[in-house]
């Protein structure tokens, strides 16, 4: 179920006109009350003698009592809709249900005589309107603050007791959604988004992609937005807002939006936190060129999201969106618009009610950063490489917020996987072809030593992986891991350890990518040539290499 409260109105009888009418398309059918404040108000659905002035004039008979008291918009009405699934309810069940939403919303306490005036109108199956004036018997407003959020609540407590669909539930943590205001003024002007919503992109991006908060204002401002901060008397940042260069309002002034207008994360006080390095950090893996330190980092995102720390896991999950951020900045432009679309659906997962310790990924966030002030990479291994991660890591962001019933955001995460998965196979094609020729130039005892390594490590899937068209390219990295001194077998066994095989549409594929980041075999693939060929592997069977397979 869920309950729909409007922005308070001053006209009773207006809302019980539309109530009683037919609709917008003749969808109202068989108007009436299922319950009311005092069980005795007249319907003029049902009752042939009554009307809607009556009805109004009992609704506001306190309001007209309070004089210059009352509210000015005194009407509270709030919609309560089942879901289409749910069973058909008697007009009994409906008119219990409004009274819980009421007592739980402090508009008409149970069992309080001096609770405002109310009915609740059915004119659907699936649905009831409660009308009610908020002036209570004892001419004071009644204590409905955070309406919306008891009735909420209130819902999910019915769901349960009556067997209804439990309806996913937000968190208070998604951006906020642009006004119709806002989306008719961005239709008349020819743009596909609002201001608040190409505003929202143009912060989060200077987010991700400053080292500290001067260099945030400066790279918003070089984006072509308005910024203005506000300062505490002593001289710290207080706050910002931005506006967009050339969007004015009726007065001819900047349309300004604060920070936390724009998105919970991305107030003053929050970008800070993220901003500000923690003390004597580390700078990890700096000898490393930023691209392959990015996808090392990103490789392990997985594994920390697998541990019991929501903090630290919620600390890697904002760093992923960071990544996603600034990723479509670099990457080639045959790329761009899946990445954006990946970055602009993975904002809702970035956030949750847990509180982030942002220290817990300060070295992803330098990788991050630093990939911008590195030329990107020529190597489409190594572009792809860090596809396969990302993609990886937003399937277990999926998963880690499933966990914990965020169910906004799961649906989120794997959404934005639907585009990351685009953009690695257009990444991986060319690339992929290469290292899959090089495999068909394999000799064949040299493939026949991979394929039994795959069935050492892999003995339940290696049948399926031996038969996969992307078998030659797997060969092939297994060759150039042994030819770099690794033991094929173990690294392929370390390769499917902690990581979802099953629904991969091309296990070799994914096995391929996941080799050359845990060998860093991420060097310049060409096509002059077959690999170099390793002598043929014969195992010495030590103990350390038992326990290895």
């Amino acid at each position: 179920m869920i309950a729909n409260i409007v922005k308070p109105g001053h006209k009773t009888r207006g809302v019980l006109n539309y109530l009683y009418g037919p609709g917008r398309a003749n969808e109202h059918t068989d108007p009436h009350i299922v319950a009311s404040f005092d069980g005795f108000a007249p319907d003029p659905g049902r009752d042939p003698d009554a009307t809607f002035a009556q009805l109004a004039d009992v609704l506001d008979l306190r309001v007209k009592q309070a004089g210059s008291k009352a509210l000015k918009n005194h009407v509270w009405h709030c919609s309560i809709r089942a879901a289409p699934e749910d069973r058909h309810m008697s007009d009994a069940k409906w008119a219990a249900i409004a009274r819980r939403v009421l007592d739980a919303t402090g508009i008409a306490p149970d069992s309080d005589p001096d609770a405002c005036r109310w009915v609740a109108v059915r004119h659907a199956d699936d649905h009831i309107h409660i009308v009610a004036t908020k002036v209570r018997g004892d001419l004071r407003p009644p204590r409905n603050w955070n309406d919306f959020l008891r009735a909420d609540k209130e819902l999910e407590a019915i769901e349960k007791a009556y067997g209804l669909r439990q309806v996913p539930r937000g968190d208070r943590t998604a951006a906020k959604r642009p006004t119709r205001t806002e989306q008719e003024k961005a239709r008349r002007t020819g743009n596909a988004r609002t201001s608040r919503e190409h505003l929202r992109t143009v912060v989060r991006t200077a987010v991700s992609a400053a080292t500290d908060t001067e260099e945030f204002f400066r790279l918003v401002e070089g984006s072509g937005a308005l910024v203005e901060i506000q300062y505490f008397p002593s001289g710290d940042v207080r706050g910002y807002k931005v506006a967009l260069d050339g969007d004015t309002n009726a007065r001819g002034q900047p349309v300004w939006f604060s920070g936390s207008t724009l998105a919970p994360d991305l107030s003053y006080p929050k970008i800070a936190d993220r901003l500000t390095a923690p003390e004597a950090a580390p700078k990890e893996g700096t000898g490393f060129p930023a691209w392959r330190r990015l996808t090392v980092a990103i490789d392990q995102i997985p594994d920390h999201l697998s541990n019991d720390d929501a903090e630290a896991g919620q600390a890697h999950v904002t760093v992923l969106a960071e990544a996603l951020d600034v990723l479509p900045l670099s990457a080639p432009t045959s790329l761009r618009s899946e990445l954006l679309q990946a970055a602009t659906l993975f904002e809702r997962a970035s956030r949750s009610r847990i509180r982030a310790q942002h220290q817990q990924a300060h070295a992803t966030r330098q990788a991050v950063k630093a990939i911008l002030r590195e030329p990107a990479p020529k190597d489409g291994v190594l572009l792809t490489v860090l596809l396969d991660a990302v993609l990886l890591a937003a399937v277990a962001a999926q998963h880690w917020h499933r966990a914990r019933s965020h169910t906004q955001q799961a649906k989120a995460a794997s959404q934005a996987a639907v585009h990351l998965r685009t953009a690695y196979k257009a990444a991986a094609t060319a690339p992929l072809a290469v290292i899959h020729q090089r495999g068909t130039q394999l000799p064949e005892w040299l493939r026949h030593q991979q394929a039994n390594a795959v069935r050492r490590a892999l003995p339940e899937q290696a049948e399926q992986i031996l038969t996969e068209t992307g078998w030659p390219a797997l060969a092939a990295t297994l060759a150039q891991a042994g030819s770099a001194g690794h033991n094929p077998t173990a690294l392929l066994a370390q390769a499917a350890h902690g990581r979802e095989l099953d629904t991969a549409t091309s296990v070799s594929e994914v096995l391929t990518w996941r080799l050359h980041r845990l060998a860093d075999l991420n060097q310049r693939i060409t096509s002059r040539g077959p690999a170099p060929q390793p002598a043929p592997y014969r195992p010495v069977h030590t103990d350390q290499q038992r326990r290895t397979r």
